[in-house]
């Protein structure tokens, strides 16, 4: 079988917890479950260009080119897990251990050697929700991902003389918002529907749906936007007090510019939403490319 030697990232990730898991629902729903939150991880890896290389009960192991990918991946895994599977009422925790380095790439896509063994080393060191990785791929890394990490432990693997410095990427941050109540005259009567277009796609949400409509590049949205400036869960529509309500949950903000001229830009904050207008995701409506912008009605 033909081998190559590249530089490449390896991730682990798997579910913890999944004995317990198996014990308190049993075979079939513990399985399914698990199904489902390796589809999630193995979706979100591919998106980062990522190749999955096999899946192993509850683990899944992927290649990336790139320590960036890798890393942007693991976050965006662990913040998909974290905000619940669908359809599902049981909470999954995520440990994920990652490294970049020298490998064998396989024929069959499969790799062996450093980046995997330090890999697996550091997966072993991870808990639930936690990233871990070694200090050598966190110099590789943009500057906003260096920001995210820190320094957690040091430790030996198997063929290395020196210990390896650990880090911890630090995803999790805070999800409160701050509820400002926008108001607007012009909108007295009772608003049944929300239609947003978006890729050519029309979306209706009823006032009786009785549900939260997720916007964002999460492969569980209800509407995915994997624009440049996209959050996992950018904006949560809801039908409350008689109106529709857009809550900003981003990391870049949400830019609402209205057919009636208003313009506005929310971070971490509810609107009222009134007559129609564009939904921009992290920039401004004028500056985005039009197949980013979603079009909305209320009727």
């Amino acid at each position: 079988m033909a081998k190559e030697n590249i530089e490449v990232a390896v991730l682990f990730a798997d579910v913890t917890g999944s004995t317990k898991l198996y014990e308190l629902l049993g075979d079939e729903a513990a399985n399914r479950i698990i199904g489902k939150t390796l589809d999630i991880m193995a979706k979100i890896a591919t998106a980062y260009q990522g190749y999955v290389i096999k899946t192993i009960g509850d683990e899944i192991m992927c290649r990336f080119t790139t320590a960036n990918e890798c890393v942007r991946a693991a976050i965006e895994i662990q913040e998909e897990i974290s905000a619940g599977i669908q359809g599902e009422t049981v909470q999954i925790s995520i440990k994920a251990g990652m490294h970049f380095g020298p490998a064998i790439l396989m024929e069959d896509g499969d790799v062996f050697g450093d980046a995997v063994n330090v890999s697996a080393r550091m997966a072993g060191i991870a808990k639930g929700a936690q990233i871990i990785t070694t200090e050598s791929t966190i110099r590789l890394l943009d500057a906003d991902l260096q920001d995210m990490s820190r320094q957690f432990d040091k430790t030996n693997v198997k063929g290395k003389e020196e210990e390896i410095v650990v880090y911890q990427v630090v995803w999790e941050t805070s999800d409160d918002v701050t509820r400002i109540e926008i108001t607007s005259d012009e909108v007295e009567q009772e608003v049944k529907y929300l239609t947003l277009e978006y890729n050519g796609q029309e979306t209706k949400i009823a006032s009786n749906d009785n549900r939260t409509f997720v916007i964002g590049r999460g492969v569980q949205s209800d509407l995915l936007c994997q624009t440049r400036l996209a959050s996992r869960t950018h904006v949560v529509v809801e039908f409350r007090r008689g109106k529709f309500l857009l809550t900003d949950q981003s990391s870049n903000g949400t830019f609402v510019k209205t057919d009636d001229g208003e313009t506005i830009f929310l971070r971490r904050q509810e609107l009222m939403l009134w007559g129609s207008g564009q939904l921009a995701l992290g920039e401004e409506v004028a500056k985005s490319d039009a197949a980013g912008l979603i079009n909305y009605t209320c009727e």
